[in-house]
């Protein structure tokens, strides 16, 4: 067996193999739904993400026999304390890459003093999170992660155990909602609580509003990292094409915004037979496709409760509120299927509603491992 030369991404050659590899591991998977290669190039780039503002990071690329054979990443973020992450990998099914790669991620953590990886992160919590450990026979919704099913088995023979796992619930728009929910929604709307489209007009003080409630609502949760407004703006400014003011939703309780929820076409969907390439054809396949809403599926992405309603029946509610509105809405778009992703494995009271909407149970689950780091 040749042997294998883990090399840091520097040239734009070397970054268009980044980009390109997981292409090629995933070329006889069929539920793999290539990203678009612009929207990588954007969301890998210091000049462009403001993410990396906040962090040190590095990207590698493991070779053998001049072709690129895996890939991983490194971030220190300096939200993040003692705890290093990484992301970005994949790699063919050879242990000796993947001990390769890890050992270029550790040596990075050792000498900024973390004391533990988690990951794998693509490139932060608040982005693309976890690795896929069930429900493979699906394709990923839109910012989902996929992977092959022998990089959880490899990533754990690296030493990395399992630290949290994260929930994706599939909801048929068509279905009832159980009897408990209908009765809770059945009940008059209580006075001081109004539930109303994000208002365009006064987009910085909503987006500002959003952050907070983002910001407050997960401070608890574990693998908390602060949303910034720059990284909310660059994520909006990169999903124009498909944020649709109707599936922006705020919850006020006597006028003081309390909950929000985002709710995205899949865009995996859309883009599902154009190889991550716009050109020459693929913009206006993507922009018919969106105009003609020819999607059936979507993800609500982001969601939030300000803590101090979490423990009060209302609190518990205002979820069930925001999910009624992007199901009525599902329904004009002749949209089938909604996912509810991510949810924590300890965030007991969104699963019970994630079971609930999803028919029992999660259909993807995604890992988080942790490892520590010795000196």
């Amino acid at each position: 067996m040749s042997s294998i030369d883990v090399r840091p991404v520097v040239s734009k050659r070397d970054f268009e193999q980044f980009i390109a590899l997981p292409g090629r591991l995933h070329a006889n998977d069929p539920t793999y739904v290539a990203p678009l290669k612009m929207e990588r190039r954007e969301a890998l780039s210091p000049k462009k993400n403001p993410l990396f503002n906040y962090m040190d990071w590095a990207f590698w690329l493991a070779w053998r026999d001049g072709k690129p054979v895996g890939r991983i990443s490194a971030q220190a973020d300096r939200r993040t304390g003692d705890v290093g992450h990484f992301g970005m990998i994949a790699a063919e099914d050879d242990p000796a890459v993947f001990s390769a790669l890890f050992r270029e991620v550790e040596a990075f953590h050792r000498a900024r003093g973390k004391a533990e990886i988690q990951g794998p992160f693509n490139l932060s919590i608040n982005e693309e999170s976890g690795l896929l450990v069930d429900g493979f026979d699906t394709p990923p919704m839109l910012l989902m992660p996929h992977d092959l099913p022998y990089v959880g088995p490899r990533v754990e023979a690296e030493g990395y155990a399992k630290a949290m796992d994260l929930y994706a619930y599939l909801h048929d728009v068509d279905t009832p909602f159980p009897p408990a929910v209908e009765r809770i929604l059945a009940r008059p709307t209580p006075p001081e609580l109004t539930v109303r489209h994000m208002d365009w007009s006064r987009y910085d003080d909503e987006l500002r509003a959003i952050v907070e409630i983002f910001n407050d609502a997960w401070a608890d949760n574990w693998g908390f990292v602060p949303l910034g407004e720059d990284e909310l703006q660059h994520l909006a400014k990169s999903l124009k094409l498909l944020i649709d003011e109707r599936l922006v939703w705020i919850v006020e309780m006597s006028g003081k915004p309390a909950a929000f929820g985002v709710a995205l076409p899949n865009l995996n969907e859309i883009i599902r037979d154009l190889d991550g390439e716009l050109l020459p054809f693929g913009w206006a396949k993507l922009l018919w496709r969106l105009k003609r809403r020819t999607y059936r599926s979507g993800r609500v992405a982001l969601m939030g409760v300000r803590r101090e309603y979490h423990r009060s029946f209302l609190g518990k509610t205002m979820p069930l509120y925001i999910f009624q509105k992007f199901r009525e809405e599902g329904r004009v778009r002749k949209v089938k299927w909604v996912e509810m992703s991510w949810v924590l494995e300890s965030n007991t009271p969104m699963r019970h509603i994630g079971e609930a909407l999803g028919g029992g149970r999660a259909y993807k689950t995604y890992r988080v491992y942790s490892k520590k780091l010795t000196a």
